[in-house]
Order: C-alpha cells, then structure tokens, then sequence
C-alpha cells in the first residue's frame, strides 16, 4: 500500500483507514494508534483525524471509547444515514406537479400532551402550523406541525405563505437527534376532508420529533392519502 501523501483531508485520512480495515492490515478488534500518532503519520492535525474516525464510527466500522481508544468492529455493519425529506422533491419524483397551501399559522400555548412529549414547560409558546401539499392538484400529504419559537426564536419572521415550514427548517436548522414513527391512523373528520379519504379509514401516518442537541426543535405529523407507498434507499 502506498505510503499517505503529507497534509491529508480528513475524507482522505477516512480512505486510508477504511482501505486498511478491508484489507485487514487493521484486523477486526484490533486497537488504532492514538489520534496523536495517526495525525503525526498523515501529517494532519488531530482534529482532523478525530473527524475522519468519527465518521467511521458512525458508518459502523470502528468502536471508540473514551479512554479506551478505537477499535476495529469486529463485524462490521453499515448503519442507515438519515436525512429529512422533502415533499415537493418525493412528488417531483413521480412526474406530478408540486402545489403547497399554509390552512393555518398560529402561535399558541403548547398543549399538555406537546409539552410532555416535547419535555417543555406547560404552556410554553410554540408556533401551529397544519399545510396541505398536493400532486397533480390531488391531496398528497396533510401536514400538521409545532415549532418551539424559544428553541429558534427566527421562526417567527419566516413566511410559510409560499413554501413549507419543513423546507426552512431543513435549510436554516440541523438537526442532531430524530425520533421517526409510522402508523396507520384513522382519519378523522379534518383529516378524511383534506385528503379526501372515507372517514374512519386507516390512513398511513409519520410521527416526526428533531432536536439541536438538547433542545426541541418541532414535532410534526404527516397524514398521506390513500394509496401512498413510502420507498426508501439506504
């Protein structure tokens, strides 16, 4: 294996570990010099190897430990990268023509169960959202969503008149911890108008919660119509 060239990128620090991991010159639960040591090989700095070894970590094919350093998995797995779709992008992909419509925009008091789920104080002032997106002029998603204004004050000065809220928080906000849910809920009488679907008929249902570290960011709730299919690659 040819010798790594001086001032290395961390994508190129990456490269190098993980052709090392392949061809088992690091075999599985084999302990990697020190980040001091790999940064004086590469000619980097530690900061960069620490972010090259992050993301392998991440990827599933090392193990670190405060302390303890890093170790080669010893079966290694590939783990699923998330990241939030867009709707308009999910019609495009069908061929249909995209259209958004704001129903409702609002600040309110955070309902009892927000706050729980949220774990934010009771009453804690949040901005209420519901939207309709639409393929071919035909309801595609109703969307029902809450945004804690203290977590991002700027929320407030946004227009969702013209594009959706999940569009500007993809844009203006990272999120660093997701909790994704699906189900099949019943729809109620909103629900069955907007999507013209028969009231009481289970409709396949998204139930998203993103945070920016330790702090709430907003919780959506995404109905679809009847018929969707939800498809995924990883």
């Amino acid at each position: 294996m040819p010798a790594p060239r001086a001032n290395m990128s961390y994508r190129d620090i990456k490269q190098v570990v993980l052709d090392r991991i392949q061809n088992r010159i690091w075999a599985p639960d084999s302990l990697l010099p020190s980040e001091t040591e790999l940064a004086v090989e590469f000619s980097s700095t530690r900061t960069t190897v620490n972010r090259a070894l992050r993301e392998l970590a991440e990827e599933g094919y090392l193990e670190r430990k405060r302390k303890a350093g890093t170790r080669v998995l010893n079966s290694p797995v590939r783990k699923a990268q998330f990241s939030i779709p867009l709707v308009r992008d999910e019609i495009a992909e069908t061929g249909a023509a995209y259209r958004y419509s704001l129903v409702e925009s609002r600040i309110m008091p955070a309902p009892a169960w927000l706050s729980s789920r949220l774990d934010i104080l009771q009453k804690q002032e949040v901005l209420h959202l519901r939207c309709m997106h639409y393929a071919d002029n035909a309801p595609f998603q109703y969307e029902v969503r809450w945004v804690v204004t203290e977590s991002i004050p700027e929320v407030l000065d946004a227009d969702f008149t013209e594009s959706g809220p999940n569009d500007w928080l993809v844009q203006k906000v990272p999120f660093t911890n997701l909790e994704l849910s699906f189900m099949a809920t019943k729809a109620d009488q909103t629900v069955s108008e907007f999507l013209d679907a028969p009231l009481g008929d289970p409709v396949f249902t998204a139930e998203r919660i993103t945070w920016l570290r330790n702090k709430p960011v907003t919780l959506a709730k995404l109905f679809f119509a009847p018929g969707y299919k939800m498809t995924t690659h990883l």
